[in-house]
């Protein structure tokens, strides 16, 4: 995986962002890989206009993973405040996973969070029924706070509940 290349995403990037997030959360293609949310949840992710407003956002960045020209995979990191910054919406493609590329990507967010925003630490959500993707971010240095927030969907899904992991980063 030496040959893959990261960058802030742009707007042009939206059209080929936005169906990569999606086979690989959800829908049947999602089922290819192993860090998907195909068996909890249905319909959309995301949003071709959401992306866009995070893409607009000076306080939010989403890096992509390209290898030549193929988008693979993409994080989004947000600052959040006093050396905090956000990471969501790690996406690998599905054919990919388990090949290393997640840990890549992790990386590059924990870099650019730095970089970028200041960030001393960095959290992220988990939906708490996912045991293999939390021991995974576990393996990797984020550690459970103990904290729950709640899914954000009306009416609300308590079988979806988040827990929230943090690291220190260098």
């Amino acid at each position: 995986m030496s040959d893959v290349a990261f960058r802030a995403a742009t707007p042009d990037d939206v059209a080929a962002l936005h169906p990569l997030i999606e086979r690989a959360y959800r829908g049947e293609t999602a089922k290819a890989g192993w860090t998907h949310e195909a068996d909890l949840l249905s319909g959309a992710r995301t949003s071709a206009e959401e992306l866009a407003g995070l893409i607009a956002d000076p306080d939010r960045v989403i890096l992509l993973a390209h290898r030549g020209d193929r988008l693979i995979g993409c994080v989004q990191v947000a600052r959040v405040g006093d050396g905090l910054a956000y990471l969501g919406m790690l996406t690998v493609d599905p054919a990919l996973q388990a090949s290393g590329l997640g840990r890549r990507i992790l990386a590059a967010a924990e870099q650019e969070a730095v970089a970028r925003f200041a960030a001393r630490r960095m959290e992220m959500t988990v939906i708490h029924r996912r045991a293999e993707l939390i021991a995974w971010y576990e393996r990797r240095g984020y550690a459970p706070t103990g904290e729950r927030r709640p899914f954000p969907v009306d009416p609300p899904r308590p079988e979806l509940e988040f827990v929230v992991l943090e690291k220190a980063l260098a």
